[in-house]
C-alpha cells in the first residue's frame, strides 16, 4: 500500500512566516506614506512642467502619476497578502504582491517607451523652456523623492516592495535629470539637454522594470526558485538521509517572494519506518533549503512509483490498471 503523507496545507500555513524580513504592517504604513507624498507632489510637478515647458518635469510628473497608482496597488497587495486562506484560495492571498509587482513593471516599461518617443520629437523640434521655475520644482521634487525612497527602501524585503521602491528611484533620477537640465539651459540656453536627459532616465527605468517584471513572471509561471537545483536537492535528500534510499518527482515553486513550496516522492531505506523518513526529509528541507511547506509522498520499496496508474485513472476512471502496482 502507498503511504501518502502531507502537512501544512493551506489553512495550516502560518501566515506569520513572512515572505519579507519586515512585518507586513510596517510595509503597509511605509507604502501609504510614500503614496500620499508622491501623489501630492505630482500635481505640483505637472503644473511646473506645463508652465516651464520642460519635458523632463512633465515626464517625471507622468512617472509620479503611475507611481501613485503603483504604490496604491502595492499597498492593496500587502493588505490582501495578510488575509487568511479560505476554501476558494487554500494558499491565501500572498501572490497578490507578485501580481502587483508584475503590473508595476509592465506600466514602467510602457511609460519609459512613451518618454523616449516624446524626447525624440523634442530633440528635432526644440521648444522654449523657462529654466528658473523648472529648477525650483525639480529641487523640491528631489527632496520629496528622497523621503519616499528612504521610506520604501527601509521596508524592502520582497518583490512588491522592490517594485514600489523602483518606481520612486525612477522619480528620484528624474528629478536629478531635471535639475541638471535646468542648470545647463540657464547657463548655455541648450534646450535639447532636457529631452536628452529624459531618455537617459527612461533607459535606467527600463532596466529595473525589466528585472522586476521578469522575476514576477517567473513566479507567476511557477518557475523553480532562483538558485534552487531540484536534481541536486533530490540527490542530497537521497544520499544525505540514512532512512531514505530514493527521492524523485521533485517540484519546487514560489508562492511569493522567499516563500518556497516543494512536493516530492520518496522511498524509505530498507528497514526504515515511513514516518522516520518523512520527518527526516521535512527537517532537512527546512534547515538546508528554508522550505517550510513540503508535501512528501512516501512510496514502498517494491513499488517506487504508481504515477502511470494515476494518469490512466485520471484519463479514464474505468481504465484497466491491473498489473500496475498500487
Amino acid at each position: 500500500m502507498t503511504h501518502s503523507h502531507s502537512h501544512d496545507h493551506g489553512h495550516g500555513h502560518s501566515h506569520s512566516h513572512g515572505h519579507s524580513h519586515v512585518p507586513d504592517g510596517a510595509n503597509e504604513r511605509r507604502i501609504a506614506w510614500a503614496m500620499w507624498i508622491t501623489g501630492g507632489f505630482m500635481i505640483v510637478e505637472a503644473a511646473g512642467g506645463w508652465i516651464s515647458g520642460s519635458l523632463a518635469l512633465i515626464a517625471d510628473a507622468g512617472h509620479m502619476l503611475t507611481d501613485t497608482g503603483a504604490l496604491a496597488l502595492a499597498w492593496l497587495a500587502v493588505r490582501l497578502a495578510r488575509r487568511p486562506a479560505d476554501t476558494a484560495r487554500s494558499f491565501g492571498y500572498m501572490r497578490a504582491e507578485i501580481l502587483a509587482a508584475f503590473l508595476n513593471g509592465a506600466v514602467m516599461i510602457a511609460l519609459a517607451a512613451w518618454i523616449i518617443a516624446e524626447a525624440a520629437m523634442r530633440i528635432f523640434e526644440p521648444v522654449p523652456i523657462l529654466a528658473g521655475p523648472m529648477l525650483v520644482v525639480a529641487i523640491v521634487g528631489l527632496v520629496v523623492n528622497i523621503v519616499s525612497f528612504t521610506l520604501l527602501h527601509g521596508g524592502e524585503g520582497n518583490l512588491n516592495m522592490r517594485g514600489a521602491a523602483l518606481h520612486v528611484l525612477g522619480d528620484l533620477l528624474g528629478s536629478v535629470a531635471a535639475i541638471v537640465a535646468a542648470i545647463v539651459i540657464m547657463y548655455t540656453g541648450f534646450t535639447p539637454i532636457d529631452p536628452i536627459l529624459s531618455v537617459f532616465v527612461a533607459v535606467l527605468i527600463l532596466r529595473g522594470a525589466f528585472a522586476v517584471t521578469r522575476d514576477a513572471a517567473h513566479i507567476l509561471m511557477e518557475g523553480t526558485p532562483e538558485g534552487l537545483d531540484t536534481d541536486a536537492m533530490a540527490e542530497d535528500l537521497a544520499t544525505g538521509i540514512p532512512s531514505v534510499s530514493d527521492v524523485h518527482h521533485i517540484h519546487a515553486w514560489s508562492l511569493a517572494s522567499g516563500r518556497i513550496l516543494v512536493t516530492l516522492h520518496a522511498v524509505p531505506a530498507p528497514g526504515a519506518m515511513p514516518s522516520e523518513a518523512l520527518t527526516a526529509i521535512k527537517e532537512r528541507l527546512a534547515e538546508r533549503y528554508g522550505v517550510t511547506h513540503a508535501t512528501v509522498q512516501i512510496e514502498p520499496e517494491d513499488c517506487p512509483d504508481h504515477d502511470e496508474k494515476l494518469t490512466k485513472l485520471a484519463e479514464n476512471p474505468r481504465a484497466d490498471t491491473k498489473g500496475i502496482c498500487s
